[in-house]
């Protein structure tokens, strides 16, 4: 849950990296409360309520789920125009797809430090 809350911390940040963990634990908790809100609709009479908060819902996360995207995209030293590669039927997904899961470019690009090297910097200086 805290890698969910620290993409909404950073909402609008388009031009840092994100690390893999990051951008998949945003996906599974994203996609969990999708799911819930999804079951809960299909009970009677409150059901109306859940559609409209889980449009609310959907609505609120697009800005934020572009951003860890782009993040994402920038972790493994590509642009984040490179996200447009997705409007590609079929081939562009799937390509789409492998950068999100190809591990992180080492050392610094020019979006930034490698943030799966900078936090286990920081975990070595809090022991």
């Amino acid at each position: 849950m805290e890698w969910f809350i620290k993409v909404l911390k950073q909402y609008a940040d388009f031009k840092t990296r994100a690390r893999r963990k990051e951008y998949w634990m945003f996906v599974l908790v994203n996609t969990l409360i999708g799911i819930v809100l999804s079951l809960l609709v299909l009970i009677p009479y409150i059901g109306i309520l859940f559609s409209v908060v889980s449009i609310l819902f959907s609505l609120a996360l697009i800005v934020p789920s572009l951003a860890v995207c782009v993040r994402r995209l920038h972790d493994v030293g590509k642009s984040g125009w490179m996200y447009f590669i997705v409007l590609i039927p079929l081939v562009g997904a799937i390509w789409l797809l492998v950068l999100f899961c190809t591990d992180s470019q080492p050392g610094i690009n020019k979006w930034g430090p490698n943030p799966k090297e900078t936090s286990a910097a920081d975990q070595f200086d809090q022991l």
